[in-house]
């Protein structure tokens, strides 16, 4: 391989690290235990470069380095220790020698371990791979999981006996067809079937959107989303435990149905009438269900969505990490399951452009409820919408996520955030102005915002922009 200066200068200009980029200074030495667990890293996020003799904070500068004289051993070492085949690339700068480590991604399906452990870049630290991904490096070159068999081959009596192909069609809003043969080839073609053995097998997309009965299904049944109502605010008094046991597609709507008749509703009188509000905002609830069950991750076993109702809070989760960091879920979107993700955009069940979260925080801001809180418990994602409480009553951290979230709202609008727009998402007079510069400035040192122009003097009309934009 060979670097030009002008590709390393890039390199040296890009904002941040990532799993793929590393830089250290490494003026007189570095130590190969060091660079073999660097190298196992990179290797298990798919390949990379570890750079020698460049600086490792903004703004770069080479500094030149002196490790590695000898090209040979390092690269005889990798290949010993991870079966790595190391290319060592030594660049002659004007400020002095750079040392380039170029590493290939690991084998399909083998992640590479030093002395036992597989290792993976997290910020600025090496820790033990997560067990998605080491899951996802062991099922490279398996087929995908919506596209493995729930069931092996059956007759088409047995797919129409287990799958609720009425609905599809009704949600398609389509009729539905005249012969049994109709429904198979529809079926074949939204692989929600698979020719196998002379027969029908039933695929995993099949199974998880259009069960009649989910545990009817080996390994799919711990899969039904369940829905958990608590007496209080704890997990003391379980009032009522219920599962819906057909598929995502099939019963989303009663899903739905059921949680926002489980919601407490307060009684509003508004011009002389009398109507009943839920705590929480239908179309929110709506968007976070369904984004908990497109993006879990399927290849965590017994485990299911879930949704626990209590009295100050409701908390949708479901199992594994997400693909975007928790703070980027307003603006960024990325697919865990794509084909899922597709069919169910398709039936009209949710949308497969990244605007679900957007809904759920204008919608938060409508009702005056705090900011919801996004949360990543070990291998589980939670979203937390809380009951409505007076702007006093909000702890600092409260105020910080609002602002954070009202800002990330109006960016995504191509608005900015005002202490205007700001006081009114929290239906505050001008006469709070300056409880809300405090707002503010504390979610600037929490370095989720920043202003706009950081040389403007004007407090009442900056303009702030998350802290990513």
């Amino acid at each position: 391989m060979t670097t030009a200066l002008e590709e390393l200068h890039r390199w040296m200009t890009a904002p941040r690290e990532d799993e793929h980029l590393e830089f250290k200074a490494a003026k007189n030495t570095y130590e190969a235990e060091k660079a073999l667990k660097y190298f196992a890293a990179l290797a298990n996020e798919g390949g990379g470069k570890l750079v020698l003799g460049v600086s490792d904070k903004p703004p770069r500068v080479v500094v030149g380095s002196e490790a590695f004289r000898d090209t040979q051993n390092i690269k005889t070492l990798a290949l010993q220790k991870l079966q790595l085949r190391i290319d060592l690339e030594e660049l002659a700068h004007p400020d002095g020698r750079v040392v380039v480590l170029h590493v290939p991604g690991c084998g399909v399906g083998a992640p590479v371990a030093l002395d036992g452990a597989c290792l993976m870049r997290s910020g600025e630290q090496l820790v033990a791979m997560t067990n998605d991904r080491l899951r996802a490096i062991f099922e490279e070159g398996m087929p995908e999981w919506a596209l493995r068999l729930a069931r092996p081959g059956g007759s088409p009596d047995d797919v129409v006996a287990m799958l609720d192909t009425q609905a599809y069609f009704d949600l398609q809003q389509l009729p539905y067809p005249t012969s049994r043969d109709g429904v198979i080839e529809r079926f074949e073609s939204e692989k929600l079937i698979v020719r196998d053995r002379g027969g029908w097998a039933i695929t995993n997309l099949g199974a998880i959107l259009f069960a009649k009965r989910l545990d009817q299904f080996d390994g799919l049944g711990r899969k039904a989303a369940r829905v958990i109502v608590y007496d209080g605010p704890g997990k003391l008094h379980t009032k009522l435990d219920q599962t819906e046991v057909r598929g995502y597609a099939v019963g989303f709507a009663s899903l739905l149905e059921f949680i926002n008749g489980q919601v407490p509703a307060n009684e509003v009188i508004g011009q002389a009438l009398r109507r009943e509000v839920k705590m929480f905002p239908a179309l929110a609830l709506r968007e976070l269900v369904a984004n908990a069950l497109v993006h879990q991750d399927f290849a965590e076993h017994g485990a299911s969505v879930m949704v626990e109702l209590y009295s100050d809070r409701i908390e949708i989760s479901n199992p594994g990490r997400p693909k975007v960091p928790t703070e980027r879920f307003i603006d960024g979107y990325q697919s865990r399951n794509e084909r899922v993700a597709d069919l169910m955009r398709r039936l009209g069940i949710c949308e497969e452009k990244g605007s679900g979260i957007d809904k759920v925080i204008h919608d938060v801001e409508v009702f005056q409820l705090p900011a919801p809180d996004f949360r990543v418990t070990d291998n589980r994602t939670s979203a937390i919408l809380f009951a409505h409480k007076p702007f006093e009553q909000m702890e600092g951290d409260e105020r910080v996520r609002a602002a954070y979230q009202h800002c990330c709202l109006r960016h995504v609008m191509n608005q900015h955030m005002t202490n205007q727009s700001l006081r009114e998402r929290f239906k505050l007079s001008e006469k709070k102005s300056e409880t809300i510069s405090r707002v503010i400035r504390d979610a600037i040192d929490a370095g989720r915002v920043k202003p706009e122009d950081a040389t403007s003097k004007s407090k009442k009309y900056a303009r702030y922009v998350p802290f990513w934009a």
